[in-house]
């Protein structure tokens, strides 16, 4: 299951009501998200019960923290319906606008906020869209907008996340330095190796599943004689399910690190096609892959990756 992709924005007021959610039970409401108790609040690894999550403890104008899963596959920030109704924001007063799953486009409601800060970041004046669902239950997407000069540390063993402005700091000893090239349009995308097969990986902080392109599947069933895998379904942020195929999948090498999948599931997802990389092998990492590593910084001032393995 996949959070969100890229947005695009076209404005169509004309049918903004008619897209509105449907009415939610105030006993079903939270007033606010409580960060106490037991429990991984905001990041958590993935192990053999669960995936793991990274989820930022967001303020929208003034109230908070919601928890927004961080998702370096967005382009922009996003609400679900229950948040928008506890924050009495109106549908209608912004046009709709075309919502990117992985596979398909969808037209969603939207609202204005007048900020969203965590951390360093503050957005001002933004046009939400309403969004369906969100990773495990969180409140919303955080996007990308606002991160090209930041700084992203998260720690999954201490239970962690912090956006600061990027001072350049360069990598400490036992993390992997990975460049990648920052862009307002396109992911993380960087280098890397299935098996003997080179490949684009795109870090997707937003998804669940480890996704792969039929490129990279028929690459490395002529190289490895892998066998055919079994059905499986892929669902997008909006809703939207289309089919695929779990394979047993060599290890997926960032630089020296290597990180083993029991199985990756390949499908021909238009989000592939978008970033014109449905002709040569690429894997979508999701939270599956990347909740493995014991701390990820996502420096985009520095154009890195710094990642490291937990000891031992």
């Amino acid at each position: 299951m996949l959070a969100l992709g890229p947005l695009s924005i076209r404005g169509d007021p004309a049918s903004a009501a008619a897209l509105s959610p449907q009415y939610v039970d105030p006993a079903d409401q939270l007033s606010e998200i409580v960060v106490e108790g037991r429990g991984p609040r905001f990041v958590s690894p993935t192990n053999r019960d669960q995936i793991g999550r990274i989820w930022a403890p967001v303020y929208i104008d003034g109230k908070g923290p919601f928890r927004l899963v961080l998702d370096t596959g967005a382009t922009q920030s996003a609400l679900t319906a229950t948040v928008a109704s506890i924050l009495d924001l109106p549908l209608g007063q912004s046009p709709p606008v075309l919502l990117r799953g992985v596979n398909v486009t969808a037209k969603v409601p939207t609202v204005k906020v007048d900020t969203l800060s965590v951390g360093d970041l503050t957005v001002s004046e933004a046009v939400l869209p309403i969004v369906p669902d969100a990773l495990g239950g969180a409140d919303g997407i955080l996007g990308t907008a606002g991160l090209l000069d930041k700084r992203i540390r998260i720690d999954f063993r201490h239970d962690r996340i912090t956006i600061t402005y990027s001072r350049g700091e360069r990598a400490k000893e036992n993390f992997e330095t990975i460049s990648f090239h920052p862009s307002l349009e396109t992911p993380i995308i960087v280098d890397a190796r299935v098996g003997d097969v080179s490949a684009k990986a795109i870090i997707d902080t937003g998804g669940q599943l480890t996704i792969a392109n039929f490129a990279l599947r028929d690459a490395l069933l002529r190289r490895h004689g892998m066998r055919r895998g079994k059905a499986d379904e892929i669902e997008d942020a909006t809703k939207t399910v289309s089919d695929g195929e779990i394979i047993a999948t060599p290890a997926i090498e960032l630089g020296t690190i290597q990180m083993r999948d029991a199985g990756v599931t390949y499908a021909n997802l238009a989000i592939f096609s978008h970033w014109q990389l449905m002709h040569q092998p690429a894997i979508l990492m999701g939270m599956d892959a990347l909740g493995l590593l014991d701390t990820l910084v996502i420096d985009y001032k520095r154009h890195e990756l710094q990642l490291r393995l937990p000891s031992g």
